[in-house]
């Protein structure tokens, strides 16, 4: 079983930053990144995964004075760079946007940390969806869906393309012999597309992994025809075991037109555990992480479920008479007629959307633990990227309580079997393609 350890600041749930266990100003605390990484390196977590978005998050004034997730965090790469340094094998994944980034800076940024970490850097591949990013890169509106995934698909082939400027043996520094480098190892793109125009090559040498690990997230049909060409690990939002099974063959299935195994890609969905030494200490734990929500940050929440702007009405009135607007997604309906059929008021609905906001598995270490193996054996999935709910004091608890029990289980490593990232994923050191090019003419 594959674990990832997702480190939203605070954790997961809403209120999150408001827990006793929770390190308010986490966003900008290295201190508390680091003893975070170097305990699910301490449990043999394959990785640990940042999230990023460039801008800060559009809310209600009165929301975001409450709001701690998406407004004021660390620049992931930056991180990454300081967490290389303080651990030795776990994996180190970012996120970084292909809607406004150039494709030599990403590719430079994640060999540098490739280099620095010693083979552990992994590139979680994102097209941005908020009209705040597009404002802060000078233009007035977002790339459309389908520009979107057209642009990210050239933009990672010529950051793939950059890390093979040169060969793997390019740089024998030889001090005897006095040759530093050899230039018949190096190897100039000279990409033109309809997005991107390239010359290379990069001024780094190749990283240790060959390329940084692929990360993408997201189930739509573009994101998913994406992920069969390019994806080295996925992590999925799938609520139920049959709907992850299906999703699970039909994206290994796909990988056969590129010349992919499904070995060559893993599936990893979210898991939202809340842990208590028995069932009901479970049930507390949750029933207080929800008792911190704010009402204003709850109707914000509903508010962007639904499309519709609700700031205006009273949180005690029964729920308006509201139409879908262009931000509205299938959703609209869903918790509009909830309101009606159970004839709940704005807070009574905000609530519900708040809570619901995450899908949560609460049990104790064995039930969490029967969760993770039914979906594990029973063919949903390679592993699961561990979101918890507050941090660091959920994430402590899942390493202290779980972690012994899947180990007890055989369903997870008691010790790194690699060197890098790619090894201890069990995948493959890509070739170069220039290598393969002189194998195949040779």
């Amino acid at each position: 079983m594959r674990l990832g350890a997702f480190f939203m600041p605070t954790g997961h749930h809403v209120a999150s930053w408001r827990h006793p266990q929770a390190d308010a100003d986490a966003g900008v605390n290295f201190k508390h990144y680091a003893q975070m990484a170097q305990t699910a390196e301490r449990a043999k977590f394959d990785m640990v995964f940042l999230q990023d978005g460039l801008a800060v998050r559009e809310a209600h004034p009165e929301a975001l004075r409450r709001s701690a997730q998406y407004i004021a965090n660390f620049e992931p790469l930056t991180l990454l760079g300081g967490l290389a340094a303080v651990t030795t094998h776990i994996g180190l994944v970012a996120t970084a946007s292909t809607s406004y980034n150039e494709p030599y800076h990403v590719a430079r940024k994640f060999a540098s940390i490739d280099h620095m970490s010693g083979g552990r850097a992994g590139w979680n591949i994102v097209t941005s969806t908020q009209k705040a990013e597009a404002l802060n890169f000078g233009r007035e509106t977002h790339y459309g869906h389908a520009e979107r995934y057209q642009r990210a698909r050239e933009f990672t082939q010529v950051v793939l393309g950059l890390w093979d400027s040169w060969d793997d043996d390019a740089f024998p520094r030889d001090k005897a012999s006095g040759q530093f480098l050899d230039p018949d190892k190096l190897h100039v793109l000279n990409h033109r597309g309809e997005h991107f125009s390239v010359r290379g090559p990069l001024n780094i040498p190749r990283p240790p992994q060959g390329w940084p690990v692929l990360v993408q997230a997201g189930v739509s049909d573009d994101a998913r025809s994406f992920a069969a060409e390019f994806a080295e690990v996925i992590f999925s939002s799938h609520l139920t075991i049959n709907q992850s099974r299906t999703y699970y063959g039909a994206v290994k299935a796909a990988v056969a037109p590129f010349g992919r195994s499904p070995s060559d890609i893993k599936v990893m969905p979210g898991l939202n555990p809340i842990i208590g030494r028995t069932a009901a200490e479970a049930d507390e734990k949750l029933e207080f992480l929800n008792s911190l929500i704010e009402p204003i940050v709850a109707r914000e929440i509903l508010s962007t479920f639904i499309g519709v702007d609700l700031s205006g009405y009273n949180f005690d009135d029964p729920f308006p008479e509201v139409t879908p607007t262009e931000k509205s997604s299938g959703s609209f309906h869903n918790w509009v007629g909830l309101a009606k059929q159970e004839r709940l008021t704005i807070r009574q609905l905000a609530f519900r959307a708040a809570r619901g906001r995450m899908s949560v598995v609460k049990g104790t270490p064995e039930q969490i633990a029967d969760h993770m193996e039914d979906w594990f054996v029973n063919g949903a999935c390679d592993g699961f990227n561990i979101m918890s709910p507050y941090l660091p004091g959920a994430f402590n608890d899942f390493v202290e309580l779980v972690v012994p029990e899947l180990q007890r289980r055989g369903l997870f490593r008691t010790e790194y079997e690699g060197r890098t990232f790619r090894d201890n994923l069990g995948l493959k050191h890509p070739p170069s393609r220039y290598a393969m090019q002189h194998a195949a003419s040779g």
